[in-house]
């Protein structure tokens, strides 16, 4: 089983490894994608099939997605899917930089078809590109199950992963459903399907905007709009029918603080709502499944595999064979 070390023996919140005087609460970082290092342009890698630039959006949106599948994959054998949603503050990213190309190579060669995707992103002063880029990546999960049959996709077993901004998005996709006003949208593709997922997986996301900063995809401040904030945030939609999640964090995080896993978890906790959070000690902001303090593609495949796939974890397994 998965396990949870979030909260200290007082079942107070743990606070990060980071003095408050270095992370900032009201200046914007410009992204966590700004290390020109995570800008490099990488070639798609060969051990995968990549279908690249995809246009799940219809032909008027120039935000595409990239498929990966297994080599030999057989369509008409079904793999879970997964939406693989990359970061960069709302204002930067891309679905085919290397942190998202390693996340979505490891899956898909543990045995899914991953859809890594693009999404509205803001590119100009006062652009408000929120929430359309919630309905992007609703958009994500119709298409992948629209077109389940032909790319060998089990449309009733959809995960998503995401970091950073893509973790918010992610745990957007978790938590909110039709009453909250992102599913049922004029002129937005794919409307008649469903864009509910089974499972959820965020690494070092702002979940909290209400106490982190002003974003600029809102194009107003916390002070002028605090309802778009708090509709901005996946800790507002927590509650017991949410799928499994599962929140990465690491403890030397200075562009989003570990407090924001942290009281996401304590929330979810309170609500009844299915969610873990793995610490990763001295990790900063950004990493991918092979961080240097730890591997984490045993863990995240172990949560994909047992929300997807239906396999009993092995410390379960364990357990059951001592009684």
């Amino acid at each position: 089983m998965l396990v949870a070390t979030s909260f200290a023996a007082t079942g107070e919140p743990l606070t990060p490894a980071v003095p408050a005087d270095k992370i900032s609460q009201s200046a914007e970082p410009p992204s966590e994608d700004t290390p020109q290092v995570l800008k490099k342009k990488l070639p798609y890698p060969t051990t995968v099939k990549v279908q690249a630039d995809v246009p799940f959006l219809g032909g008027t949106r120039k935000e595409k997605a990239d498929i990966y599948s297994p080599l030999n994959h057989d369509t008409a054998k079904p793999l879970p899917g997964i939406i693989v949603i990359h970061g960069g503050g709302f204002n930067d990213g891309d679905k085919a930089r290397g942190r998202e190309m390693n996340i979505a190579e490891n899956l898909t060669l543990k045995g899914y078809v991953c859809m890594s995707i693009n999404y509205k992103l803001r590119r100009m002063k006062d652009q408000v590109t929120w929430p359309q880029s919630v309905y992007d990546a609703k958009a994500a999960v119709r298409y992948l199950r629209k077109e389940a049959a032909n790319l060998g996709v089990d449309p009733d077993k959809i995960g998503v992963i995401g970091c950073s901004a893509g973790c918010n998005l992610s745990m957007m996709l978790a938590t909110t459903g039709a009453t909250d006003g992102f599913d049922v949208v004029k002129d937005e593709p794919y409307q008649d399907i469903s864009p509910k997922v089974t499972c959820a997986i965020g690494f070092y996301g702002a979940v909290d905007l209400m106490n982190y900063h002003d974003m600029k995809m809102f194009a107003k401040t916390r002070e002028e709009a605090p309802e778009l904030y708090k509709k901005g945030s996946p800790i507002t939609y927590l509650d017991d029918k949410d799928p499994p999640m599962l929140l990465v964090h690491g403890t030397a995080d200075v562009t989003v603080p570990l407090s924001q896993s942290e009281t996401y978890v304590k929330i979810a906790k309170e609500k009844g709502a299915n969610c873990l959070l793995e610490i990763i000690p001295d990790a900063p902001h950004t990493f991918d499944l092979q961080p240097k303090q730890r591997d984490l593609r045993p863990l995240v495949t172990a949560f994909f595999d047992q929300h997807l796939k239906g396999k009993i974890p092995v410390a379960e397994v364990k357990a059951v064979d001592a009684k």
